[in-house]
């Protein structure tokens, strides 16, 4: 495909503006970037691609989100790279179509094509529908999905209305193919969620966590991320002081620097393919605060992603330590891997294979403090989930 087809270049307003403030070290400095004269950069080992999506008409109570790209990219192109080794492009904004559909089905086959050639997108939205699209672009890879979503709702929204930003969960769920393995919630909020919506999450066996989980111990959300295909990142889920231009902000949510952590979290992960942060506003945004906030969560997905060790999914357990923990006076047998390049923890879980009868063991990630209550006789709950998931 050619992508010029579909993407617009970066504003030249945008790249000179910061152009004369350029350090050899910054991050505009490192980017292949889509310009008006060069053209789409050649991505030829390229790890890593900025595409700006300029979509809010499904937006739910926050249209003017589409702008947040741009914005994004004036504080983005000024920060200091780490120790980077993968290479970026920055492909620029995706012309927004005709009707919604048209640009759903544009993010769709780009996301693809990056995809397919082990590009990692970082979408930078725009509503958080655009998530279903993403989702969509891994139908021909012929691969199930772990999508997981930061967030303080669950979007389910009312499936019988057209995709939008509210129920495009509902749109994942049950429109074919199924390619949905796994669910995750990150730091949902009791109080925008109602009971029925939790007791369905419940009967599917899918993985949602209260903020509360996260707020003493932040660490608990990696191993969700760990095993994640897709990472989307709703900014409402962040508190209002901390990202004020959201419309459906909240006094409560993560701060800023737990935001950064997260995306760290999801940058590392051996496993995520695509990354996406939406419903950022300008429109509603002070200073720019939560534009440069969008610019940082980047900035340490991309730290993430050079820090990845390449330890999942496993190549030989023979190079992993093992630790065996029988639980419920030995009825179960736990047994838990340690990675001696990360110090990650895993643990097995099995499954009877419907067509042959067959059981197979399979790893779920997991933290230390699993391990630690395995010990004292408390099976970990991502453990039974998945041994439920799987039954």
């Amino acid at each position: 495909m050619n992508l010029e087809d579909f993407l617009s270049p970066v504003r030249d307003s945008i790249v000179d503006f910061n152009a004369k403030d350029w350090h050899p070290q910054s991050v505009a400095a490192k980017l292949r970037i889509h310009r008006e004269l060069e053209g789409i950069p050649n991505l030829e080992g390229v790890q890593i691609a900025l595409l700006g999506v300029v979509e809010d008409r499904a937006a739910h109570n926050n249209q003017g989100c589409k702008s947040a790209a741009d914005e994004t990219r004036h504080s983005l192109y000024q920060l200091y790279c780490g120790k980077w080794k993968a290479a970026m492009a920055d492909l620029g904004n995706l012309y927004p179509g005709e009707t919604i559909q048209d640009t759903h089905e544009a993010l769709r086959e780009v996301c693809y094509e990056l995809i397919k050639q082990n590009i990692t997108p970082i979408i930078i939205g725009g509503s958080q529908d655009l998530t279903f699209s993403n989702y969509r672009a891994y139908d021909r890879l012929e691969q199930t999905v772990n999508l997981v979503s930061i967030d303080s709702r669950f979007d389910l929204g009312e499936q019988e209305e057209k995709l939008n930003s509210a129920n495009y969960l509902s749109h994942i769920i049950l429109k074919k193919p199924y390619l949905l393995y796994n669910y995750s919630n990150i730091g949902y909020q009791t109080y925008f969620v109602n009971q029925e919506e939790i007791d369905l999450m419940e009967r599917m066996h899918f993985d949602i966590n209260r903020l509360g989980v996260f707020k003493n111990n932040l660490e608990e959300a990696e191993p969700i991320l760990r095993d994640a295909d897709i990472v989307s990142f709703d900014i409402s889920a962040v508190r209002h002081p901390d990202a004020p231009g959201n419309g459906n902000s909240s006094p409560n949510g993560f701060n800023g620097e737990e935001a950064c952590a997260l995306s760290r979290y999801a940058g590392i992960s051996d496993k995520v393919s695509s990354f996406g942060i939406y419903e950022c506003n300008p429109s509603k945004d002070f200073n720019g605060q939560t534009a440069n906030l969008v610019s940082q969560m980047i900035w340490y997905f991309i730290e993430g992603f050079n820090s990845r060790k390449g330890d999942y999914p496993f190549a030989s357990k023979q190079d992993y330590q093992k630790f065996t923990v029988l639980i419920d006076e030995g009825d179960h047998e736990l047994v838990f891997y340690k990675s001696p390049k990360s110090e990650r923890w895993w643990v097995e879980a099995s499954t009877i294979d419907i067509k042959t009868g067959v059981e197979r063991q399979f790893l779920v990630s997991c933290s230390h403090s699993d391990y630690q209550k395995a010990c004292k006789n408390e099976a970990p709950l991502r453990w039974w989930q998945a041994m439920k998931k799987n039954l």
